[in-house]
């Protein structure tokens, strides 16, 4: 990759530090968060469906029959890559950067969330991906030697703010485009394009896996569980639905690979289990015979209570990148700038 020269380098901080430029509308005023508690309150948590990533995959497999041959030959090369890690012969691993575009999609004031409450979950996606988060100390020993940095950063590019007339969007991905009331993709090869709508029906937020259609990939996140400031609501208000999400456009599955004991995620250091947990686990939870990694941010946990990624799952989501890997381009578009 280019060296940036030291004013280049300013300036690239400087970005980062400020707000970027919002398109359609002025920022918005950040809400107080403890008003915005009392607008949205979850009801029973079992009801929450905190992720409809699954599902949508397989409206999307139904829809588009040569779409699974494509996700199998992306898992075929995704073992391939760490079969190489596991044999020492890739090693170091550069640090990737994601720029990020949020599309804000509103129908309500509280919906059309300030550039801090924004900047606050890019804030999380850094201290998650790089195992810098403050939490990290309470992984129990038996797991802690496990985590680590998946030296993988998130940089804000810019912010699209667009009113809308809809109330709830769900997850057909008609957020996803300006001809249906939404906001069109940007250039998913090279950029990571978050929707933050209201979803509806429980769904804190779902994702997109690599893969798929281009003119729909990205994650599409409600704005009460988008951040740790302004329109946020408890117990998922620490941006931890996101970095889930993410975990997913990154080719991550479920930690309970979303089966009984014989299903697998794909990945060799997490614990197998037969289900999600639910509010604040207390460790050990035990499940097909070993103990659940519950604070994982795969599973369904309340955001206070996940902290960790595997070196197993950074290995997954580093394959991505890889020459032959699906989200080769982001790597591409960094070298040539």
């Amino acid at each position: 990759m280019k060296k940036l020269t030291i004013p280049a380098l300013v300036i690239s901080l400087l970005f980062f530090l400020s707000c970027p430029a919002s398109k359609d509308t002025d920022s918005p005023i950040c809400m107080d968060t403890e008003k915005s508690k009392t607008l949205y309150k979850l009801t029973k948590i079992d009801s929450i469906k905190r992720c409809g990533t699954m599902e949508v995959l397989e409206k999307h497999m139904a829809r588009t029959p040569t779409l699974k041959s494509r996700m199998d030959t992306i898992e075929k090369q995704c073992q391939a890559f760490i079969e190489l890690r596991k044999t020492g012969k890739i090693t170091d691993l550069d640090t990737i950067t994601i720029p990020t575009i949020v599309h804000v999609i509103y129908n309500k004031d509280q919906e059309n969330i300030c550039d801090d409450q924004i900047i606050s979950q890019i804030k999380v996606l850094n201290q998650d991906f790089s195992k810098t988060n403050p939490d990290i100390n309470q992984i129990p020993e038996e797991f802690a030697g496990l985590s680590k940095n998946t030296r993988i950063r998130f940089e804000l590019d810019s912010i699209i703010r667009k009113s809308s007339t809809r109330t709830e969007w769900g997850t057909d991905d008609q957020m996803k485009f300006s001809s249906n009331g939404g906001s069109d993709v940007i250039d998913s090869s090279t950029k990571l394009n978050i929707w933050v709508c209201n979803i509806g029906g429980g769904i804190l937020g779902y994702a997109q896996f690599p893969g798929d259609d281009p003119a729909t990939d990205g994650i599409v996140i409600s704005p009460q569980f988008f951040g740790t400031k302004g329109f946020i609501s408890p117990p998922f208000d620490k941006g931890r639905t996101t970095t889930h999400e993410v975990g997913h456009w990154l080719n991550l599955r479920h930690i309970w690979g979303d089966g009984n004991c014989s299903f697998d995620d794909f990945v060799d250091d997490t614990p197998l289990s037969d289900g999600p947990n639910f509010g604040c686990p207390q460790y050990p939870t035990v499940r097909c015979n070993s103990n659940d990694m519950t604070m994982n941010y795969m599973d369904y946990a309340e955001d206070a209570c996940m902290y960790m990624f595997t070196e197993g799952q950074k290995d997954r989501m580093r394959a991505v990148f890889a020459p032959d890997g699906p989200r080769v381009g982001f790597v591409e578009a960094s070298i040539n700038l």
